[in-house]
This record gives C-alpha cells, sequence and structure tokens, in this order.
C-alpha cells in the first residue's frame, strides 16, 4: 500500500506539473503608482503579488514624498526630476476648493481661481509627462528596464506616464484604475450614453431631470475640452518626441489590455461595461482583526452606546477652525464615545467623550461590534469598507468624486449628506441622531454589506488571476475592442445614417419624379383626346 500511495504522489505531480508550474511562476512587474490615496491602493495590490512570488519594481521621482524608495516589498527605480507633486501642492488645491464650495471666495474671484485651479491641474500632468521624458533620456536606465524583462506595466492611469511606458517598452498594460487623466475610466472605451451616466462631479444619479441632462452634456463637453487642449497635450509632446508621430496618446489609454475597477455594482449605478474590465471593488477590505489595547479600552467604555469613528481620508487631517470647532460640539452632546482621526489644533468644544488621534486603524474599527456609524468625507477606499462591514455613514463631502459617492450610499438608504457650506453643530447633530436611530439606515448598509460579499470570487483573488492571465498570455488583447480606433462618425453610425438617408430620399425624389412624368402624360393625353 505504501508502495501504491508513493506511486500515486509521483503520478499526480507529473500530470499536474504544468499547472502547477504555471501558478507559481513569478513574474516580473513594472509599476507606476500616484502618491497618497491612490497609493494606498496601489500597495494593497503590491502586497498581494508580492505574497504570491511576484518581483516587483516601483518607478517614483526623487521628490515622492508618499512613495518610499525602500521596501522589502519591491526594488525602486528612482528618477531624478526638477520638480514635482507635492503634499503642499495637493493640500493647497483641496483647500482652495473647499474655500469655493463655502462661499468665502467672492464672485469676482471665483473665475480667477477656477483659472488657477485649472493650471495647476495642467501644471502636475507636465511634471508627470516630464516624468516619463526623463526615463526615456535616460538611455543606461532604458536599457536596464528593457533587459528586467518585465511581463506587464501595472499603473494608475490617472497620472499618464505608466501608459507612456508600457508603450516605449512594449509591454502588456494593467490598470488600477478609477480615474482617468480627465473624468472616470468607463467614458474612455465603455458606452456611456449620458441621458442616464452621470458625470462625475455633476452630482446626479441615475435617474435625472430633463435639466439635468443637460447640464450632463454641458459638463461631458467642458471635460472634453479640458482634456484635449489641457490633459493630453502635455503626454502627447513626449508621444510625439519619444513614441513616433503617429502615436497617439488617447488611443494609447484606450488601448489597455485590461482594466482592474475599484468599484463594483453593489456600489456603482447600472451602466453598459466591457469585457476587459475586471471589477475589484473593496479589494483592500479584510475582517476586522484586534484593536490595540489602549484603543479597546476606550470602544469597551464607551457600553451599550458604542462608538461612531470620524475620519476625512488620506489628505484631510484637518479642517477649517469653525467648521471643527462645529462638529465637536455635536459631538459632546452625543451619548456615544467619538474616536476622531484629527491632526489640526484641538477644538475648544470638544467634550470627553472624545479622542482625537493622528491615525485609525479605520477598517478595524468598522468591524468591531461596539460601532455605530462613520463620519466620513466619502474617499472611494471608506465608502467600500463601509459597505463592507454594513456600516452607515454621515457624509461631509469636501471635493471631486465624494459627493457622488455618497450620493449612491444614500440613494440606496445607507447614509446622510450633510452640506459643508451649512454645517453647523445642530445639523451635524440631528443627521448623527437619524443615522443611529433610524433602524432602515444600518439594515440597507448590511443588504448592501450581504450582496457585496455574496460572490463567487474574492475581489482581490480576482484581481490577482487577471494580473497573472495577463503575464501568462502577453496580455488580453482578445478581450480589447478596437471600436477607440474608429472615428466618431463611424463609432455612431453618423455616416451610414447619412447613406441611408440619402438613399431613401432618392428613391422618394424617383418615386416623385416618376410620378409627375406620369401625370404630365395622363394631362396630355386628356387634352389631346378634348381637342
Amino acid at each position: 500500500m505504501k508502495t501504491f500511495s508513493i506511486w500515486s504522489s509521483v503520478l499526480v505531480i507529473f500530470l499536474f506539473s504544468p499547472l502547477i508550474i504555471t501558478v507559481c511562476h513569478g513574474g516580473n512587474v513594472l509599476v507606476f503608482p500616484i502618491e497618497g490615496s491612490h497609493w494606498v491602493n496601489m500597495k494593497i495590490l503590491i502586497e498581494a503579488l508580492h505574497a504570491r512570488g511576484h518581483n516587483i519594481t516601483i518607478v517614483r521621482s526623487d521628490k515622492s514624498w508618499y512613495i518610499e524608495e525602500k521596501s522589502p516589498l519591491y526594488s525602486s527605480i528612482t528618477v531624478p526630476v526638477e520638480e514635482s507633486i507635492d503634499e503642499e501642492f495637493i493640500l493647497k488645491m483641496i483647500m482652495q476648493g473647499l474655500d469655493i464650495q463655502r462661499g468665502k471666495i467672492s464672485v469676482m474671484n471665483f473665475v480667477s481661481m477656477q483659472i488657477q485651479m485649472f493650471g495647476a491641474l495642467t501644471k502636475a500632468h507636465h511634471m508627470v509627462s516630464k516624468i516619463a521624458e526623463a526615463i526615456f533620456k535616460d538611455t543606461m536606465l532604458t536599457k536596464r528596464i528593457q533587459e528586467s524583462q518585465y511581463d506587464l506595466v501595472l499603473t494608475d492611469p490617472c497620472w499618464g506616464a505608466g501608459t507612456l511606458l508600457a508603450k516605449y517598452f512594449n509591454l502588456p498594460l494593467v490598470y488600477n484604475v478609477r480615474w482617468l487623466p480627465i473624468g472616470e475610466g468607463h467614458f474612455a472605451i465603455a458606452p456611456s450614453p449620458l441621458s442616464y451616466i452621470p458625470l462625475t462631479g455633476s452630482g446626479f444619479s441615475d435617474m435625472m431631470s430633463f435639466t439635468e441632462r443637460i447640464r450632463n452634456v454641458i459638463f461631458y463637453l467642458l471635460m472634453l475640452f479640458h482634456d484635449m487642449y489641457l490633459v493630453r497635450p502635455h503626454y502627447q509632446a513626449v508621444c510625439h518626441q519619444y513614441l513616433g508621430p503617429d502615436v497617439d496618446f488617447h488611443s494609447l489609454m484606450q488601448a489597455a489590455d485590461l482594466w482592474l475597477m475599484r468599484v463594483d455594482f453593489v456600489f456603482e449605478f447600472p451602466r453598459p461595461t466591457m469585457p476587459n474590465f475586471v471589477y475589484m471593488g473593496g479589494f483592500q477590505c479584510k475582517p476586522a482583526k484586534p484593536l490595540p489595547q489602549d484603543l479597546e479600552e476606550f470602544v469597551q467604555s464607551s457600553g451599550e452606546h458604542g462608538v461612531i469613528i470620524m475620519s476625512m481620508g488620506t489628505f484631510i487631517g484637518q479642517l477649517p477652525h469653525d467648521i471643527a470647532e462645529e462638529i465637536a460640539a455635536a459631538f459632546a452632546q452625543m451619548p456615544q464615545k467619538i474616536i476622531w482621526r484629527y491632526t489640526g489644533e484641538r477644538p475648544k468644544t470638544l467634550g470627553n467623550n472624545t479622542l482625537l488621534i493622528k491615525w485609525m486603524p479605520q477598517n478595524d474599527l468598522l468591524g468591531h461590534p461596539k460601532t455605530r456609524a462613520f463620519v466620513a468625507h466619502g474617499g472611494t477606499n471608506g465608502v467600500q469598507e463601509a459597505i463592507y462591514h454594513g456600516m452607515p455613514v454621515v457624509g461631509i463631502p469636501i471635493f471631486f468624486d465624494q459627493y457622488d459617492n455618497l450620493l449612491r450610499l444614500q440613494s440606496r438608504g445607507g447614509a446622510k449628506i450633510l452640506d459643508v457650506l451649512t454645517l453647523n453643530k445642530d445639523i451635524v447633530l440631528q443627521a448623527l441622531q437619524e443615522v443611529l436611530n433610524e433602524p432602515s439606515y444600518r439594515m440597507n448598509m448590511q443588504r448592501l454589506s450581504r450582496l457585496h460579499l455574496d460572490q463567487p470570487m474574492k475581489p482581490m483573488d480576482r484581481a490577482m488571476f487577471w494580473i497573472e492571465f495577463a503575464m501568462r498570455h502577453k496580455g488580453a488583447a482578445h478581450l480589447r475592442t478596437e471600436s477607440y480606433k474608429m472615428p466618431w462618425y463611424a463609432y455612431h453610425s453618423v455616416d451610414v445614417i447619412v447613406v441611408l438617408l440619402a438613399a431613401v430620399l432618392l428613391i422618394l425624389l424617383t418615386a416623385v419624379a416618376i410620378i409627375r412624368c406620369l401625370c404630365c402624360k395622363a394631362c396630355r393625353a386628356r387634352k389631346i383626346k378634348s381637342d
């Protein structure tokens, strides 16, 4: 029996060895990430790839303020640049957006500030394009990258340099994506009827009134203008210089093999999609781990009332002083204990029930049985974690996609959105009491959580499968539509419609001409008879 067992094991290994080799093969992945919360997302993917035996190389600038040069997870290529996006640049844009929302900027200065913000975004893309240009200029570095024989490029396409690298080194391209240099990722290649698909920043749902549809189309035209004249030219200049005069950056961006989308349809409004879109919404979410002892003791001290947690995301560690005072005053009147991630000056109205901390284990707190509600700015990561743990949300959106993210939760009955323009103690207090005391908020979020968790495959496992799929098959060209190469009039069949209308018109004119001719002959015949 022992001999039979040994030979059986050998046979199994022999038969399945090709499969084992395929699964265990360690690939070489070149990653071009983005700073801030985008790096938090990318790092989670990098950790998973590293755990599966893949070799990761990060491309970063020497002025990177978030991405460490040395890590046990990856090696790095540090590119020297004259200037780069830093924390001060991002925070300035956020504060300007907040001032605009709160009406602290006069109408006369509004247009000027909008021009400054567009200028800042244009400058940001210019700086990112310079990183790609610096790589292409360095012949020793490009030779080193080519000799490393990478299997693919993994990038966040919110900045366009990763797309340029993939084309230059002729590598399969995989996106860790929600945003492109301008707008949401679906709009690049998936059919996106503006009648029921709202643009990010519009604040609309998928059920728009006639007026909202008009505004949605106007927003779309402004987005196209911004893309064509303020963003794309920086990357197109690099294309012309290093990739060839006929290479179009927008087409390169659309030609990615796989789009790993950081959303799913528990969160997103239903819409058309494409075969190379892989939905991994909530891939960063995990079951809650035990809290640090001091934090656990504070949570347990809340008794039956439980705790409320508040975080405004990676960038917003502090708020304008008057807003912080109003929020702190509302918290002080709550029977719950409060854990608030806050790095600013301690508000004078802060109550004894509130703990200020500079960092919090957000996922673990959201999954704690004593947590009752989540006060959040509405970033994608926080929203997905709230869905995963079934936690009702009081939202205070500040900029960009945050209102739209919270709107998706509110439309499903799981969140209450507050307007930062009218925020005060009473409004915050009323919203917290409504979310805590009305059972439907928690019930709706728990329903979303059940839907999200009821999948045949975990989002992270799905992402890993498709990344490794692209490694094994040198891309995923069979899933990629070629429609992006079509001119707009062919894509929308305008030329076909014109030809068909012309044919119908020709037939009608011919029929009219024949009828007129017959009528004229009949009239002449009658006239001859009458004569």
